[in-house]
């Protein structure tokens, strides 16, 4: 499965640009192996084996669902904004950013068990694998540019299909990494797969907590 990591990152082979057929199989195949490796780092803090197991399955589940949730209202986007002939480049770009998201987080798992060695710190815990996130976003996101350079060169409205998946995949990975807490898992609460209010929604509690500030 990981030979193929070096043509995902590249863009090139069965990964490349201009290859209208989407390579399901491998590019979910990195995105769960990957993910499952760096979920089950960032679940290890504490030493618990049975949250390194439950994170392990829940990065991948976070990853591959907020995609399945998004797709159908991306198709219809681009079927609105007249792009539906370039759909299977588009979505061979965004599966590509993806996959390159999980590649990337388990590279990065290394820093995360080294971190979790040195200190028992649970704050510093939650802001390091919150940075790893981000630069996995970020690393994906220059691969997600990269198949859509040739799409906006060839009809600038590829820029608002593009603005429309990232505006809804933040939307929904942001309520369903709410819904999956917790990933790490503080010390002083039990092993569970979802916390007691895990269906309760992220941005009235955000609203909230904002709002308690004022007043």
């Amino acid at each position: 499965m990981f030979q193929h990591v070096d043509g995902l990152l590249r863009s090139t082979g069965r990964f490349g640009i201009a290859v209208p057929r989407v390579p399901w199989g491998p590019l979910f195949g990195l995105l769960a192996a990957s993910g499952f490796l760096y979920g089950a780092a960032m679940g290890l803090f504490g030493a618990r084996a049975l949250q390194s197991f439950y994170s392990a399955l829940k990065v991948p589940l976070l990853l591959v669902v907020t995609s399945a949730v998004c797709l159908p209202n991306f198709f219809i986007v681009n079927t609105l904004l007249g792009l539906r002939d370039d759909f299977a480049y588009a979505l061979r770009g965004i599966l590509a950013a993806q996959a390159t998201m999980g590649v990337v987080l388990a590279a990065l798992a290394p820093i995360t068990l080294w971190t979790y060695a040195s200190s028992s710190n649970y704050d510093l815990a939650i802001f390091l694998n919150g940075l790893l996130f981000l630069v996995a976003t970020l690393v994906g996101q220059v691969v997600l540019s990269r198949h859509y350079r040739p799409l906006i060169a060839r009809n600038p409205r590829h820029r608002l299909g593009k603005a429309a998946w990232l505006t809804l995949y933040v939307f929904v990975a942001i309520q369903l990494a709410w819904v999956l807490r917790p990933f790490i898992g503080s010390p002083g609460l039990r092993v569970t797969f979802f916390r007691e209010d895990a269906w309760s929604n992220a941005y009235v509690s955000l609203f909230g907590k904002v709002w308690s500030l004022f007043t």
